[in-house]
């Protein structure tokens, strides 16, 4: 089940900003942890990834060697960002976004949209098989929780009130990504 009422929504996110997550500190960015994190290049129309998503198992203590605190607490404790503080929620340039801790394909700025939540929005990821979903029922509610499909980090959650064509919103932490710009292009000779 993926639909969420929007005042539900909406009151949703007020209480996880102002008291599932009081303890965080929103001024912390999220940073590059992963290895293989260099310039990509975006192609719009390309394909869908079809190659398999070999697993990556660590320990709690491993986690908390690579991940800052609050990327700990995102992927590995299934925390959240406070709205509208995150590196990425405003972010419009040309790229793509990994999962923080495996460098993991998730989602192109091809499918990020403006959702009005204060969290990173995309209508779809790069690739179906790159990310996982489950039930979610915490806080009383039902949602579908989305998961790294390599690391198995906590992302965000999904609703079914995101635009054409999926009607998805892939409701994302920035605190879970890494952004890699796309090359800009080198100009061409005029004659």
């Amino acid at each position: 089940m993926r639909h969420v009422p929007r005042f539900l929504f909406l009151s949703t996110s007020l209480l996880m900003t102002l008291a599932g997550t009081a303890h965080e500190s929103a001024a912390a960015p999220a940073s590059a942890t992963a290895s293989g994190q260099g310039s990509v290049t975006v192609k719009k129309g390309a394909a869908p990834h079809t190659d398999k998503v070999e697993k990556i198992v660590k320990t709690d203590a491993e986690w908390k060697k690579t991940l800052t605190p609050q990327q700990y607490h995102v992927l590995r404790e299934k925390g959240t960002e406070y709205a509208f503080t995150g590196a990425y929620w405003n972010n419009h340039a040309a790229g793509l976004y990994r999962c923080a801790a495996c460098g993991l394909d998730l989602f192109s700025s091809d499918t990020k949209f403006e959702s009005g939540t204060g969290w990173p929005s995309f209508w779809a990821p790069i690739a179906k098989n790159h990310v996982e979903e489950h039930a979610d029922r915490t806080l009383g509610m039902e949602r579908v929780e989305v998961l790294c499909a390599r690391c198995g980090g906590h992302l965000g959650h999904v609703f079914d009130d995101g635009p054409n064509p999926t009607g998805l919103r892939y409701c994302m932490n920035s605190a879970a990504l890494t952004f890699v710009p796309q090359p800009k292009s080198a100009p061409t000779a005029s004659k």
